[in-house]
């Protein structure tokens, strides 16, 4: 059996409080390579993939440069292998709309639902593929 483990480095929502709230992670040269050195770590350890969360893109790209597997970004620029955007967040479904999250349209302001959704996935998609993605 095959084991493949995605890890994540950056902005790590289950350790929000410990970082003093949803704070935008390797800011500074010290904590910058801290996480570059954690993202190889984990490569080298045997990640799949790493997901890259709340960084900035001057990180996530040179991160996602070394690495040999795929990076995911979440929030941190158009530089990294995929892109991750809750449907939630996409459509403003929350109460409350994450930093990493750029929403593509107000759900609760259009008539025609379905074409809206349709056209604001659309317009992520596109986004990603032409490496024009960037967070809110």
């Amino acid at each position: 059996m095959v084991e493949t483990v995605v890890t994540h480095v950056g902005m790590t929502p289950q350790s929000v409080h410990q970082f003093g709230g949803f704070r935008r992670q390797g800011t500074t040269p010290e904590t910058a390579e801290h996480i570059l050195q954690e993202a190889i770590a984990l490569q080298q350890a045997g990640a799949f993939a790493i997901i890259l969360e709340h960084i900035p893109d001057d990180l996530a790209h040179p991160i996602t440069q070394k690495l040999p597997i795929p990076t995911i970004g979440i929030g941190t620029g158009a530089h990294c292998d995929g892109q991750v955007l809750l449907t939630a967040d996409l459509l403003s479904l929350s109460s409350w709309q994450p930093p990493v999250a750029k929403s593509y349209m107000d759900l609760k302001s259009y008539v025609d639902l379905k074409g809206a959704i349709a056209q604001a996935v659309q317009t992520y998609s596109q986004e990603v593929r032409n490496h024009q993605f960037s967070p809110a």
